[in-house]
């Protein structure tokens, strides 16, 4: 029997038409499938908050530019958190990542679940007549939407049914203002502040006052350019850390900047400006080695950095991978530090734990007579934690203070284990040995007490505050909305409780069955390239739970992408967490070294079990189910 006869036929499904609160970028326009007839569609369904969806967005603008007279491209917002729900959050991060295609606002996820979307970021691909035929989750897709956007071009050329011409695309002017969207915040000495400007690419020291300006680190484009201060360049630069003065004087740079999305570390010398990179290679990580020489090993979107004498260098905040790495700058070695690469909340041994998209590094050093005070405190925004960590005899582990998990924020006082959070950005270890939490989407400044493991609030109405250091005593944030530094917390200011209510993703929980539910992952390489098995399997599944327990079998690491699941009785509420990867080259069987391509995504799945549940779970990494 042919291979034919086996593969299940694709019915041909027509894309809903995409429906919402408001669009940007279109001028106030509403805008129809219908009307984008002869074109090619690429709906792109993110989330603000999301680092892969951010990855994405960088991912297709060479896309865009190349195929800008046959390809529309629609941003579909669909919000995780409740405070990217609201309309000016989301005008504000269109402009902040530079997003100059139609975006769709979906508060209520009412596109999501017609598409029956599982991951941010989603992107569908629908054809000049309007039927579905490419989805994928993830990031890493590139190359494979290059493809096939390249044979949609030639048949419907060929057909007649391809339009040529610019798309509906209206992009409103930046107003003029020292800072844009600024993100972290350094104390240099003599009292100076460093912030990194993101939005304009570049650094910003600024007098004690914070609000002189002193001069300015970059040109403000996009760009990794080493160099004079008016001649290197930044892509949308985070934290940033001051190197001892020993080991700066050895290696030439006084601070370390995490240039996010060029995925580099960048040395700055304090004297003259002058910028270096001294760490990654301006290619995201792909599941490739992650230690190694520190220009030679690849880094994935650093968002934070942080000296930490007892780790031996500069921890890392690698939010692109949900880990952390650990850069020395005299050795000129990357190495991974902590974290997994799944993402999630799991406390222990740091070589094992979970990490989410940890945004804020700092170091608490305790009193010098008291070296178990020695701690690295930081923020993994997409499970609203506050975690610290901390050494060990045997090495270091990492405890969680304030955090359930990924789909549960909000805001709420008093006890640790009991307070919410809501995507924090930024933290610093105040005078007292208290810890404040730059709550960024609560637009609020939140105090952690160590003693009596308790949560307060100490300002709120604060604009996206993402990052905040200690001068002279009182508190200066990043007001990354407002564009501007602040100090939110007059001195003598007593906290307050503030008794919010818990809230849950609006993404709706996949309802599955008890007992046994097969799990299958999606993927059919792009055209022109085949499974890579020249060295054996090439492809890889993970699959763990939160809770632990909830799976009684299917757990752990194997090459196939399609498991049996077996659920453990009395969980009606969970997460499943899936981790999937494969490798792929160029079907070309007279080359001797193709190209070859690695495609990996992670799910976080929220399921509710219930007895009329599926018993299959299909989560599409490239292609379309047949089923």
């Amino acid at each position: 029997m042919s291979t034919e006869q086996h593969t299940p036929r694709r019915a041909r499904v027509r894309a809903p038409e995409p429906t919402g609160r408001a669009w940007l970028n279109t001028g106030g326009e509403q805008l129809r499938l219908a009307d984008l007839r002869g074109k090619i569609v690429l709906l792109d369904f993110w989330a603000f908050c999301c680092i892969n969806c951010l990855h994405v967005l960088d991912e297709l603008r060479p896309l865009e530019r190349e195929f800008a007279e046959e390809l529309v491209t629609i941003g579909v917002h669909s919000p995780k958190f409740e405070h990217e729900a609201d309309a000016d959050a989301l005008a504000a991060a269109v402009e902040r990542y530079e997003v100059d295609h139609p975006v769709l606002d979906d508060p209520e996820l009412a596109t999501w679940r017609d598409y029956a979307v599982k991951a941010w970021p989603t992107l569908v691909l629908v054809d000049p007549e309007g039927y579905v035929v490419h989805e994928a989750a993830g990031e890493g897709h590139a190359e494979a939407l290059r493809r096939i956007i390249t044979d949609l071009v030639a048949e419907h050329d060929a057909r007649g049914t391809l339009h040529r011409g610019s798309g509906p695309r209206v992009v409103e002017e930046k107003p003029d203002t020292t800072l844009r969207y600024p993100s972290k915040v350094l104390g240099l000495e003599g009292g100076t502040m460093l912030v990194a400007d993101s939005a304009r690419h570049s650094l910003v020291e600024f007098a004690a006052d914070g609000e002189t300006p002193l001069r300015r680190i970059g040109n403000g484009s996009r760009g990794a350019a080493d160099g004079d201060p008016d001649a290197a360049s930044f892509r949308e630069p985070g934290g940033m850390t001051l190197l001892p003065e020993h080991v700066a004087a050895k290696v030439g740079y006084d601070v370390v900047v995490a240039d996010t999305v060029n995925h580099l570390l960048r040395g700055v010398r304090l004297a003259d400006g002058a910028v270096s990179t001294v760490a990654g290679t301006g290619r995201q990580w792909r599941d490739e080695e992650h230690t190694g020489p520190a220009l030679s090993t690849a880094l994935t979107s650093p968002w934070d950095v942080a000296w930490w004498e007892r780790a031996g260098g500069v921890v890392i905040a690698m939010a692109g991978n949900h880990t952390l790495g650990l850069f020395d700058p005299l050795e000129g070695a990357v190495s991974r530090f902590g974290g997994t690469t799944v993402e999630g909340l799991r406390d222990g041994p740091l070589d094992e734990a979970f990490f989410a998209q940890t945004s804020g590094l700092a170091v608490d050093r305790g009193e010098p007579e008291s070296e178990g005070d020695d701690r690295l405190w930081l923020v993994d925004s997409e499970t609203s934690a506050l975690r610290w960590v901390r050494p060990t005899s045997d090495g270091f582990e990492v405890r969680t203070a304030v955090g359930k998990g990924l789909f549960d924020f909000g805001h709420a006082d008093g006890p640790a284990p009991e307070a919410l959070l809501q995507h924090p950005l930024g933290v610093a270890v105040l005078p007292d040995g208290t810890v404040a939490i730059c709550d960024t989407y609560n637009g609020a400044i939140r105090r952690y007490e160590p003693g009596s493991d308790a949560v307060s609030t100490l300002a709120t109405e604060v604009a996206e505050p993402s990052g905040a250091i200690t001068s002279e005593g009182e508190l200066v944030v990043v007001a990354g909305a407002a564009h501007r530094l602040e100090r939110p917390v007059p001195p003598g200011v007593t906290a307050r409780l503030v008794e919010g209510a818990s809230q849950r993703v609006a993404r709706p929980a996949t309802e599955i069955g008890p007992g046994e539910v097969e799990l299958v992952v999606v993927f059919d390489p792009p055209p022109g390239q085949k499974l890579d098995e020249r060295y054996g399997p090439s492809t890889r599944l993970e699959v763990s739970s939160s809770p632990e327990g909830m799976l009684v079998s299917g757990a752990g690491s194997g090459t196939g992408l399609s498991r049996r699941l077996v659920l453990g009785d009395g969980f009606e509420h969970g997460v499943l967490h899936v981790v999937a990867q494969a490798a792929s080259c160029d079907d070309d069987s007279g080359v001797e070294h193709p190209a070859c391509r690695l495609t990996r995504q992670d799910w976080g799945v929220p399921v509710r079990v219930t007895p009329d549940g599926a018993d299959r779970l299909p989560l599409i990494m490239g292609g379309l189910d047949a089923q």
